[in-house]
């Protein structure tokens, strides 16, 4: 429809979306974007991404499908997608190298980044050179070059690129591993810049929240716990007193218990204490819904977001309080070593990062005064 008068636009929105979304169906927002994305949920089942719009006819077909199990095939699709439930990869084709990574290493590492592995990776085998589906080739004839045309194909932006070459180097990499394949074509793609990511909360700002939520505040809690432990969202979603025995706060972090397998050990401050024990909090984690139920990672996340806007801290994030707390560390004399004990990192490619920045703030300071001619006053 080319017109633009309000008789035609409305004819093509879709209808309003009803808050009372269908039993199963929930609302999850992107932590960065706060785009809202549905997903159908069923006990003991994995959970399925809803794409159609809320309140359409699609909508409820896709639900439908959802709580039977079976694929949803959109409006002029279906005979696609059957050929495609069809569609047995051929040995040595990337399909099935995907299904095979899939298969195997599942168990073996987070199952939320297999997830988003899978994502990316069903969008690299449906991607096309000229008329040939990536999937149905050879995976043994994959390049350099093919990499990153598929890479800058499928992704627009510099650090979701970077995810689709990650991506690609993983499955590659365990295929080396597994005797599978005698190359890793992504290996040696150097990451693009992408910014420095999410915003380093300042001390200003820290301040701004904690005058908007006060001590006994669920928000104040959260802040705290985030800032003086250095854990991620995942780790805080389910930290409770049993984590906590003289003094010292010990927990293995959701990110890397099926890899790394590292486990955090870090004295409480006394200043996190005396907020947990200012603070009402669960029996089984310290943060509760208003149902007094532990938080879901996105719940918890969704929360986080809400009690930051409400401080008027709109560009503030979780995972923005861990880089605080490693800034603030690092600027305090804290070694490489010590951040990696802290944060529970596995490498030095994380710490380094806070640990020059903080040296070289250091180093501009006291290399101010050699600015001065001889004999003149101090700044």
């Amino acid at each position: 429809m080319t017109k633009h008068n309000g008789k035609a636009m409305l004819s093509t929105m879709p209808k309003k979306v009803d808050h009372k979304l269908p039993k199963g169906v929930s609302l999850d927002r992107d932590f960065r974007t706060r785009e809202p994305r549905y997903y159908f949920r069923a006990p003991g089942k994995k959970k399925v991404r809803l794409r159609e719009t809320p309140g359409t006819a699609e909508f409820e077909k896709e639900v439908a499908c959802a709580r039977l199990g079976v694929a949803f095939a959109p409006a002029g699709q279906e005979q696609l997608s059957h050929t495609a439930l069809r569609r047995e990869a051929a040995e040595g084709s990337v399909d099935w190298l995907f299904a095979e990574y899939k298969r195997r290493v599942q168990g073996s590492i987070n199952a939320t980044l297999l997830a988003r592995r899978s994502t990316i990776l069903e969008d690299v085998c449906n991607y096309k050179f000229g008329s040939a589906r990536c999937g149905d080739l050879p995976y043994a004839d994959m390049r350099k070059r093919h990499v990153l045309e598929i890479r800058d194909a499928i992704r627009d932006k510099p650090g979701a690129r970077n995810d689709v070459k990650r991506t690609i180097s993983a499955m590659f990499s365990w295929a080396v591993e597994s005797d599978l394949a005698s190359v890793n074509p992504a290996s040696q793609i150097k990451l693009l810049y992408s910014g420095d990511g999410f915003h380093t909360w300042t001390i200003g700002e820290v301040r701004q929240f904690e005058a908007k939520h006060p001590i006994g505040s669920k928000a104040r809690l959260m802040l705290h716990l985030a800032l003086y432990t250095g854990l991620r969202l995942n780790s805080l979603a389910i930290l409770g007193r049993q984590h906590i025995r003289n003094g010292t706060l010990t927990i293995r972090p959701e990110k890397t218990r099926k890899s790394s397998g590292v486990t955090v050990e870090i004295p409480v401050l006394p200043e996190l204490q005396k907020t947990i024990d200012e603070s009402p909090t669960g029996n089984l984690t310290f943060l509760v819904t208003e149902f007094n139920k532990p938080f879901t990672v996105n719940g918890l996340g969704n929360k986080m977001r809400v009690w930051c806007d409400q401080a008027e801290l709109f560009h503030c994030t979780t995972h923005g309080l861990r880089k605080a707390g490693a800034t603030i560390a690092a600027e305090n004399g804290a070694t490489d070593e010590e951040l990696m004990a802290i944060f529970g990192w596995t490498t030095k490619n994380q710490t380094t990062t806070y640990t020059k920045k903080a040296r070289r703030k250091k180093m501009a300071a006291g290399a101010m005064r050699k600015l001065l001619p001889e004999g003149s006053e101090g700044i």
